[in-house]
């Protein structure tokens, strides 16, 4: 049986899946402007893309400026640096990563941490040790923008994200036709049959979309929706998300 996630009074991995609505500004007016926005939004926990914010670079302002996007959202956090080569907007030494999760974990608020499958594993646990003493959850992902790794392929990176110690394991990966999309959903349903956390996954672009709603069949815990401006391809806007997530549940 999967174990379930809670953060603040949200379930991942039970029920219908949760509604994730990313905050992409980059001054920190236009993230508290969008940050309060967001907390009127029907969604179940925001994430704050600090790849996207100008002060990114420097771990302090994070972990100071951490505590009024919470404030303001009043809902969980979820603190995201997604790195360049994973679809990020910044390019930064792997030092300066580890260093920014440690100062938000020693310093900031998150209620949930990204931390990427592929960053070197000495940070990574280290990271994921921090994160448990501070009772912060980890979400370890992966993001292949260039295509569609084979069902056995996905299967093994989810896997493996559980093996490191992931709270919630999340991967996204780009279709080129419906096969791939297929591909994707279907080591989904493989993955929940034996995982022991939350998954998440999505097959991105417009062709994809279809994965973003049916993570109730397949077994996905939670899927992103856009606000104002899409943090990835193929988000679906939170405003019809939830409608959509209702109609395709396969019970009350």
């Amino acid at each position: 049986m999967t174990k379930t996630v809670t953060v603040g009074n949200v379930t991942l991995g039970e029920g219908r899946p949760k509604i994730l609505v990313p905050i992409v500004g980059r001054s920190e007016a236009e993230i508290l402007t969008a940050a309060r926005q967001a907390k009127d939004l029907d969604c179940d926990i925001i994430e704050w893309r600090i790849d996207f914010y100008e002060q990114v670079e420097t771990p302090a302002a994070v972990a100071a400026f951490s505590h009024q996007v919470k404030e303001a959202i009043q809902k969980p956090l979820l603190v995201t640096f997604r790195t360049y080569k994973e679809g990020g907007e910044l390019e930064i030494s792997d030092t300066l990563y580890f260093d920014i999760y440690k100062e938000v974990l020693l310093h900031g608020v998150a209620d949930l941490l990204d931390i990427e499958l592929f960053m070197p594993e000495a940070g990574v646990q280290e990271t994921i040790a921090l994160a448990r003493e501070k009772a912060v959850k980890v979400v370890m992902c992966n993001h292949d923008f260039d295509g569609t790794p084979s069902q056995e392929e996905i299967v093994r990176r989810l896997t493996l994200m559980e093996e490191r110690g992931a709270d919630v394991c999340k991967i996204a990966v780009m279709p080129h036709s419906q096969a791939d999309v297929l591909t994707l959903l279907a080591a989904t349903a493989e993955m929940k049959a034996k995982a022991t956390r939350p998954l998440i996954t999505m097959s991105m672009g417009v062709l994809g979309m279809v994965s973003r709603v049916s993570g109730e069949l397949f077994g996905s815990a939670a899927t992103f929706g856009a606000a104002a401006k899409a943090s990835a391809p193929g988000q679906v806007p939170v405003s019809v998300l939830r409608n959509m997530l209702e109609t395709l549940k396969l019970g009350e």
